[in-house]
């Protein structure tokens, strides 16, 4: 549909035909009007539809059209569970309002209180927070809440796994019960729903597709492969088929830092983000990796929220998510906005029982694909002929246009010479 459809503001629609939105998605074409509406709404949505757009636009268009430039304060309140997404959230919301007369700020912790305390006192009408920063502020008399008439909980699957839950209930005390209240989830599991009962007034559903689906666009693959094996694994695919630009996910922080350890000494060049890396190490890890400075971010669950990567061509799962849903954010970071994507995740025979669980929540079975060399017996032999013979093909990139070097292990310590990779 086209953007002129949704009963935008010319201003807005000139904002976002600059940043390049030529066509609605689906998720806007129904969050657009219904927040019009005015009714409270639990949407489904996940990473990469365009959600951020289609809760913000016309939230920011309503705004402005009762604004007073004099006077400026709190009225749309968007809570994001990671500073991430906090700040991607605030960039897009900068870009939109562009030429509105709206003042935005984005509080997260790790930056000084009282940066972030001048500019609310200077007076901002959106804010773009995390929870726990929100709740600082507002226990500081920093900022005042009676006034707010639009709340956002963003990617509330997340806030929740994260065990954000109380200071969601203590922000909740501080806001007028008269409000909208916007929901968005990628999943809707059973503890978004017990909170849209908490938070919601009669809410309209929307989804753009099942919760739980992925996009159309995006390939998933599933590799069964030996546990020992992993990392060898994991850099032979990134170089033996030359993928440029590779997010790979890890559960668990010192994971991330062995996984891109393994990935440089073979050649690899890869950053980190994990939570015990500094806000402004992972903002500098996350620019290289987007100028294709860097050509692998290893990141975390946590971490990794509000990651906006333009052109991303596959994300690897080194490992199943220990919450299931995170699956869902992880690949979401391709395949975005109608683009296609590739979601590869390497299996462990310990990992079956949860890949069942990820196919139980898409909905649908994983194509298998066989490494010969990597494959756990047990799997090969359920699976039986279907085998890709790939240290028999000539590779190009990394390899250098040779032949793949054989694998060669020793029994007693189970361990495997690394193929050594150039950029």
């Amino acid at each position: 549909m086209s953007l002129d459809r949704l009963g935008l503001s010319p201003k807005i629609l000139q904002a976002i035909k600059e940043k390049g939105y030529k066509k609605s998605t689906p998720i806007q074409e129904k969050l657009i009007p219904a927040i019009f509406g005015g009714r409270d709404i639990i949407a489904g949505a996940m990473t990469g539809t365009g959600k951020t757009a289609g809760f913000a636009l016309p939230i920011l268009d309503r705004l402005a059209k009762k604004s007073i430039k004099e006077r400026h304060y709190p009225q749309a309140i968007i809570i994001t569970p990671t500073r991430e997404l906090a700040k991607q959230v605030y960039t897009n919301i900068e870009q939109y309002s562009k030429y509105l007369p709206l003042r935005s700020v984005v509080l997260y912790g790790g930056a000084k209180m009282t940066t972030q305390s001048k500019k609310l006192k200077a007076g901002v009408d959106i804010v773009i927070s995390t929870t726990g920063r929100l709740l600082e502020h507002t226990k500081a008399k920093n900022i005042l809440l009676d006034r707010v008439e639009y709340l956002v909980l963003d990617e509330a699957d997340t806030i929740l796994d994260m065990g954000f839950i109380d200071e969601i209930r203590q922000m909740l005390s501080f806001l007028p019960n008269k409000r909208q209240n916007i929901l968005i989830s990628a999943t809707l599991s059973g503890s978004v729903k017990r909170l849209s009962t908490q938070i919601l007034h009669r809410p309209q559903l929307i989804e753009a597709n099942s919760m739980g689906t992925t996009a159309s666009t995006l390939k998933q693959i599933v590799i069964p492969v030996i546990k020992e094996l992993k990392n060898e694994l994991l850099s032979f695919l990134i170089g033996s088929r030359n993928y440029q630009k590779v997010l790979v996910f890890v559960r668990k922080k010192q994971e991330a830092d062995s996984v891109a350890k393994e990935l440089n000494l073979s050649g690899l060049k890869t950053s980190i983000i994990h939570g015990d890396k500094r806000s402004g190490v992972r903002a500098k890890a996350l620019e290289a990796f987007k100028e294709n400075r860097v050509r692998v971010l290893v990141a975390t669950d946590i971490a990794s929220r509000g990651l906006d990567i333009p052109t991303l061509e596959v994300v690897i799962n080194y490992d199943i998510p220990h919450v299931i849903g995170d699956y869902i954010h992880r690949i979401g970071r391709t395949g975005r906005a109608g683009e296609k994507g590739l979601a590869i995740t390497l299996v462990s025979p310990n990992e079956e029982i949860a890949l069942k669980d990820v196919e139980r929540l898409i909905g649908k079975s994983i194509s298998r694909e066989i490494i010969d060399g990597y494959t756990p017996k047990v799997v090969a032999k359920q699976l039986g002929v279907r085998k890709i013979k790939e240290s028999n093909k000539k590779v190009d990139g990394a390899f250098g246009n040779k032949k793949r070097a054989s694998i060669k292990t020793n029994k007693k310590r189970k361990t495997t010479k690394r193929d050594r990779f150039r950029k």
